[in-house]
């Protein structure tokens, strides 16, 4: 059975080959083939992909983001197409679901919104659930950071609390696009924003959102 990791997946990998290795993405500083590259290296290179997150291990990621950057941009995208390998965690359905559903959902979007004539996707009220689902357990830790307070709603009246603090500016809007305002995406997200014009201002410019 498809699942929506393997579906976002198969849409991003499309998308990466379609747009070429130097099209533009969301991701600041990074072309497509470095977005590409970043998810090869996440998949396979575990010994390497924490650099991320530690501080230490980071010259290690940059050396082996060079060495996959440096490939044919075919063999990146057929090894995104693939999938991990057997040894690696995400090769099991339960963690590639839990893990990159978002991962490449946010990441498809970095390349399509990119482009000048993006239009939004239509998304099924099920993997909106989806993504809302995965917000609700991230928020404060994609928040934990911003100048502040947040709280995210969708359309139907759930919210969740993103970071506590004053002046609080609400977002409002589908799942989707308040995934990618809280995953850092403020410009490129289709959500309406009430406050104080000054901490809209701030909250909109802040880097601090997401990992």
């Amino acid at each position: 059975m498809s699942t929506f990791a393997k579906r976002e997946r198969l849409l991003l990998a499309d998308l990466l080959e379609t747009a070429g290795p130097d099209a533009p993405t969301l991701c600041e500083g990074w072309r497509t083939r470095d977005l590409a590259a970043h998810v090869v290296v996440r998949e396979r290179r575990p010994d390497a992909a924490g650099g991320s997150l530690i501080k230490q291990l980071a010259p290690r990621l940059d050396r082996v983001m060079d060495e996959y950057g440096a490939k044919p941009y075919e063999e990146l995208i057929q090894l995104i197409r693939t999938g991990p390998p057997r040894f690696s965690p995400f090769s099991l359905k339960q963690i590639d679901e839990a893990a990159n559903t978002v991962e490449f959902y946010v990441h498809t979007e970095d390349v399509r919104r990119a482009q000048p004539d993006w239009t939004p996707r239509e998304l099924d009220p099920v993997f909106q659930d989806a993504l809302w689902s995965r917000l609700e357990r991230t928020a404060r830790l994609v928040g934990r950071g911003i100048p502040t307070g947040l709280v995210l709603r969708r359309p139907n009246g759930q919210t969740v609390v993103a970071h506590r603090g004053t002046p609080v500016v609400t977002a409002t809007g589908e799942a989707s696009e308040l995934l990618l305002f809280a995953y850092g995406r403020q410009n490129a997200a289709k959500v309406e924003l009430e406050g104080e014009k000054d901490a809209i201002a701030r909250l909109q410019e802040t880097k601090q959102l997401g990992f």
